[in-house]
């Protein structure tokens, strides 16, 4: 469920603020972080906004699905450079409605309705990277 999450948080980030997917993320059961770069800390109405963003597409109960491409066309259409130079020539794509799409090896749900809340446990910003830390309540 938390990477799954993940991927819905990132794409809200680019829609809502156009800073792209997190550069770097650490996932775990219990809480996780994304870090952004970014200018600035977060307010607290757009870490609200980010949170109700956030849990209506969980609301969905989207499917998430898994597709295979060929290294080429995930070139063409999407972000491939957290891609390992060893990575081959079938890359694993996850979709979560058609809300999201990007290359992933993670464990994810086969549907939204299996993430549960989405909380922003707190933000902060340091030489250019926002740093935003989730958990998932039931």
């Amino acid at each position: 469920p938390m990477h799954s999450a993940e991927h819905i948080l990132n794409q809200t980030m680019i829609r809502m603020f156009a800073c792209g997917r997190s550069i770097r993320n650490h996932i775990e059961k219990k809480k996780s972080k994304c870090d952004y770069k970014f200018d600035r800390n977060l307010t607290v109405e757009e870490i609200a906004a980010i949170e109700t963003k956030v849990n209506e597409v969980i609301a969905l109960n989207l499917d998430v699905k898994e597709e295979i491409v060929s290294l080429e066309e995930a070139r063409e259409k999407y972000n491939v450079s957290k891609l390992p130079d060893d990575a081959g020539n079938a890359i694993r794509i996850i979709t979560i409605g058609e809300y999201d799409a990007c290359p992933c090896i993670g464990a994810h749900v086969s549907n939204t309705s299996e993430i549960g809340k989405f909380k922003i446990a707190s933000s902060d910003y340091n030489d250019c990277i926002l740093r935003i830390r989730y958990k998932l309540e039931n």
